[in-house]
This record gives C-alpha cells, structure tokens and sequence, in this order.
C-alpha cells in the first residue's frame, strides 16, 4: 500500500484545489511543504506532482516552483490553434521567442498559426483580420509601433467583445489593458546607465527607437539613472530613429552620429543590433571601442556575443519570455474571467569588452 501513497497525494490535491478556492495560475504547496503535510519523502511527492502535472491539474515552472492548471487547461486541444503575431520572425531574438512559445503550446496540443508583420500597423491589421475570420482560440501579439497611436483599435475591440484571450510580448500599446510579457526595459536602461556611470562616465548618450514603446522604457531608465547621480543634460544626449530609419541610420545620420560621439565618451544603444552597427561605423572612423569610446547594447543577442568587439549589454530572456507568454495565454483559455497583470522579466547586466573605465 506504501508503494500508492503519491495517488492519496493527488487525490488530496483535487479536493483541495476546488475546497481551496484555487484559480488558475495560483501557485501550490512546494515539493517541501506537501512532504510535511502528507509526512512522506520527496520521492513520493515529486511522483505524486509528475501525475498531477500529466493530468493538467498543476504545472511546474523552473525556478518559479508549481502553479495550479486546474479546473485546468483542461480545455479541449483538439483543432484548436492560437494566432502569434510577431514583428519579425528569422533574426535577432526572435526565434528563440517564438521557439518558446511554441513549445508549451505543442506540449499542450495546440497549433500555431505564425504572421510577421515587419513593424508595420497595415500588415498588423491584415494579420488581425485573418485572424478574426477564423475560429483562433487565442492571440499572442508584438504590437506594431507600439509607442505610437494605433489605428486598429476597432480590431482589438472587436477581440475583447468575442472574448478572445490576447497577450502582448515585448511591449504593449499605451492604455491597452490586455497583458503583457516582457522585460522590464525601464531596469534595463538603467542598468545600463549605472554601469558606465560606475565606470566614471557622465558624457552618456544613447541611441534610441522612436516608434516603440521599447525605446521610450530604455530612454525612461536611462535619464532616470543619470538624474540620480546628478549628472544633467541627458534628454539632450538622446538621439531618435524611427523603424523607417533604422536600414540607412548610420548612412544618412552620419554627421549627426559623429557629432554626438564627438561629445560622448560612452553611448547606451537601443539594442545589440544598432550597437553592432555602431561598432563598424565606429571602425570605418577609427574611433577606438572601447579606449575611446565605450558602447553597449540591450537584449544579449547571438551577434553581440560573437562581434570582433563582444557587447556589454542586457540579457533578455528570450525564450523564457515565450514560454511564459504561452503559458499565460493557455491560463487565460482555461479561466476567462481571472485578472491578470503584465509580467516583467528582471533584466541582467552581462558585461564584456565594449566597456571600460573613462581615463581622466
């Protein structure tokens, strides 16, 4: 009988969770509390966790510990497909995002459907109007400039009214009250700042994304920090480019770029991407990185790891953040009706070669 003491567990769970009051997503008793609870070793809890997880009654998430899935995702996955909609797909972050996601929703038998939209409200739209001619049980969305108005409001509200479970990553449009899953970009901007103020900068400038809520964050986190150390005229050190922009940005601003480099000793740069741009336009100058001058990134891509001149930057989490983002979704499929805020992701300065003490 010993040998079945994990299924009284299970059963205890089941009857708890729904006496309990237990919703969708509430996080359970750990591994060490049911031991003491049901005084049994953790062996037998951990089998009695691996039969509840099976069953959709709970899930475990690492580093996070266990959550409740019931009355579950219970929900019938049979010819259900979620819609995820994404600004680009084949680069940067991207796959590893989208990868994320995909794997919670293959482990729980749902399809996905994929759309790009390359930053651009009008491919949003033909995405959002696919997706309401079929029957998607569900969205994940990368908002499209998502720091300027959006003219496919009527979409969205069009997706509340059919009550459409929706969760933004990476940022979300301003007064949208649907969810979001994202890192918190205001920490890392200023994380970033701190970093080359401990370094003994204070001629910081930083490069950012007009049109995306990303770059207003990073800005924010950016003039926070220098204002805390007291260090005046960051809104004049911040250079703006818009998505439009980005392709020729160092062709077409050069003057610009080098006037603010000619006044920097250090440039915070909306992501790994522009950063690794920065480095060659400053090489093509002879502009010593980071002797001269320091540079860092934000997102710890591939690129910024593998440049001849490795990225100070910020780890975003990437896959995780698919993860989550799918597993919120699926809990919003499963209870309609609960609330549930934004996730933030804490950011993680990664520091390498592209920074380095100011010489006085």
């Amino acid at each position: 009988m010993n040998d079945f003491k994990y299924l009284a567990i299970v059963d205890w769970a089941k009857k708890t969770i729904k006496e309990n009051g237990f919703e969708t997503g509430d996080k359970f008793y750990s591994e060490t509390e049911l031991c003491e609870i049901h005084n049994v070793s953790r062996q037998t809890v951990r089998q009695a966790l691996a039969v509840m997880e099976n069953e959709r009654i709970i899930h475990r998430r690492q580093g996070s510990g266990t959550f409740v899935q019931a009355p579950g995702l219970n929900v019938e996955t049979r010819n259900v497909t979620v819609c995820v909609v994404s600004t680009y797909f084949s680069d940067y972050i991207f796959p590893d995002i989208i990868t994320g996601i995909e794997h919670v929703l293959a482990k729980n038998s749902i399809t996905l459907q994929l759309a790009t939209t390359r930053n651009l409200v009008e491919e949003e739209e033909r995405a959002l109007q696919v997706m309401l001619a079929q029957d998607f049980r569900g969205l994940i969305i990368e908002p499209s400039k998502s720091a300027l108005p959006n003219p496919n409001g009527a979409l969205y509200e069009e997706i509340r009214a059919r009550n459409i479970p929706l969760v933004f990553f990476n940022a979300k449009y301003p007064h949208s009250d649907f969810p979001c899953v994202a890192m918190d970009d205001v920490a890392a901007g200023s994380i970033v700042a701190e970093h080359l103020i401990s370094l003994g900068h204070r001629d910081i400038s930083a490069i950012l994304l007009s049109d995306d809520m990303q770059g207003h964050k990073r800005y924010q986190g950016f003039t926070k920090s220098m204002r805390e150390s007291g260090i005046p005229g960051a809104e004049q050190r911040a250079m703006w480019f818009s998505t439009q922009e980005r392709a020729s940005f160092f062709t077409h601003s050069a003057d610009r770029v080098l006037a603010l480099l000619n006044d920097s000793t250090a440039v915070i740069c909306y992501n790994d991407s522009l950063a690794v741009d920065l480095l060659e336009f400053c090489r093509q100058r002879g502009i010593s990185v980071p002797h001269e001058l320091s540079v860092v990134g934000i997102d710890d891509s591939n690129q910024g790891r593998i440049c001849e001149i490795p990225l100070t930057t910020v780890r975003h989490p990437h896959r995780q953040l698919g993860e989550r983002a799918a597993e919120l979704l699926l809990e919003m499929i499963a209870n309609p009706s609960r609330n549930t805020g934004d996730i933030l992701f804490s950011p993680e300065l990664v520091v390498r070669a592209s920074t380095a003490a100011i010489h006085v």
